[in-house]
């Protein structure tokens, strides 16, 4: 059995090849296009977030989110223009806007806005290194697992501000059938 360290490295080894680049495949492309349109819709939600949030704590996370969000987008951006493939339309920025102004019923509360934040990391973490898996490109694979490592990076102080919140929603315990049940 291979060690986790050694199979990081034969992973790693597969990005670092010397070879000519191929043309991007039907695959790449649209993996690198809908990570595209799925960050800068992101982008959106983290507006509408600080928008709605008084949390200080909070307020950071998503202030570090865009910040990190902003970046990876763009430099999926520059690749896809580089490589002449079209970027798909996408929404403009949200206006700043005071929390106190924004109605109730319309306001985000902050544990829908971590909750949504953690699930859409969630998807992306894995979006992320099913695109890797299927790259041919090194370029490719290693953009897409340095964004994965950002997200990674982010979704730790995101979980622990949600526990110390109580806003991570944890599922109800599995017991199979059959299986002995612990003493009450």
């Amino acid at each position: 059995m291979t060690s986790a360290i050694e199979t990081i490295a034969a992973i790693l080894k597969n990005f670092t090849d010397e070879e000519p680049k191929l043309p991007l495949h039907v695959g790449e492309v649209m993996d690198l296009w809908t990570a595209f349109t799925a960050f800068k819709e992101s982008h959106t939600l983290y507006q509408v977030a600080l928008n709605s949030t008084i949390d200080r704590d909070l307020k950071a996370i998503l202030e570090d989110a865009l910040d990190g969000s902003l970046s990876d987008t763009k430099r999926i951006e520059d690749f896809l223009v580089k490589e002449g493939v079209p970027l798909p339309l996408v929404n403009p920025n949200k206006p700043v806007s005071e929390p106190s102004a924004v109605p109730e019923g319309v306001k985000l509360t902050e544990d829908e806005i971590a909750n949504l934040i953690a699930a859409k990391v969630a998807t992306s973490i894995t979006f992320c290194a099913q695109a890797m898996s299927k790259t041919v490109r090194t370029d490719v694979g290693l953009l897409f697992f340095s964004i994965q490592v950002h997200l990674m990076k982010f979704a730790a102080p995101l979980k622990n501000l949600m526990k110390s919140r109580g806003w991570l929603r944890v599922p109800p315990k599995y017991s199979p059938p059959g299986a002995p049940h612990p003493p009450s």
